[in-house]
């Protein structure tokens, strides 16, 4: 298995087959793992119908018993990937938020450019936002700008919840250390692939707010990025990150 798309899901129904049949079109072979969190709309009964016809052996499911957390959800699917043998894991939103075709420039700058770690980023030229209200556009531009200070890390999208890992990357990265479980999730996955010697290039993509579908994000989502960037930080000062 080369190319695995990570899809975290809960209650999307509306998004879930489209996006999966979108991945499965794409010019290069990508296989699909949805990690869905009990979802009671059936979004878990969509996916295995998918698995059962015309994505046979592409199309892959972890159910879990709940809502456990984002953080989880990519650690558990990291997890199956690595015992699975994928060369290069994505992370994906299931709500059209982030274009598939994009799936390709991740993919290139890690195949081809000698990225660890790829990032489909929202502000490496500029603010690429669609359908935002202007204050959430800008609480995650200078949430991403003060995580750059605090932590030191020349990331320009620090939250980006699009990204593309080598295996080795993940499987250097400690993943049972990974603390939290929330969009601070994704902080921290980049700031420990950076303290692992990491090479990451950021590729811009326009992230498109969804249109179908409630959203899980949250006030409380950014305090605990805010919050937990300080806590980060100083816990990496007591501890050694093994080395690509």
């Amino acid at each position: 298995m080369e190319r695995l798309v990570i899809i975290p899901t809960y209650n999307e129904k509306e998004n879930i087959e489209a996006i999966i049949t979108a991945v499965m079109e794409l010019p290069l072979e990508f296989n699909v793992l949805v990690i869905d969190d009990g979802s009671p709309d059936g979004t878990a009964d969509i996916v295995k119908g998918l698995m059962a016809g015309k994505y046979k052996g592409r199309v892959h499911i972890v159910e879990r018993s709940g809502k456990l957390g984002l953080g989880t959800a990519y650690i558990a699917g990291f997890k199956w990937a690595i015992e699975h043998e994928a060369d290069y894991i994505f992370e994906m939103d299931a709500d059209f938020s982030h274009n598939p075709n994009d799936l390709l420039k991740l993919y290139d700058a890690c195949a081809n450019q000698g990225a660890d770690l790829a990032i489909g980023s929202r502000y490496i030229t500029g603010v690429n936002v669609v359908n935002w209200p202007m204050g959430r556009v800008l609480m995650s531009y200078f949430a991403s700008k003060y995580v750059r200070t605090v932590l030191g890390v020349k990331i320009k999208d620090t939250t980006a919840g699009f990204v593309c890992y080598k295996r080795h990357t993940l499987e250097t990265m400690e993943l049972d250390k990974i603390r939290f479980k929330g969009y601070a999730f994704q902080i921290e996955m980049k700031f420990t692939a950076y303290k692992c010697g990491a090479k990451i290039i950021e590729v811009p993509i326009i992230f498109v707010n969804r249109v179908l579908g409630t959203s899980k994000m949250s006030g409380g989502i950014f305090s605990e990025a805010l919050f937990g960037v300080i806590r980060l930080k100083i816990s990496s000062w007591f501890r050694k990150y093994p080395k690509l």
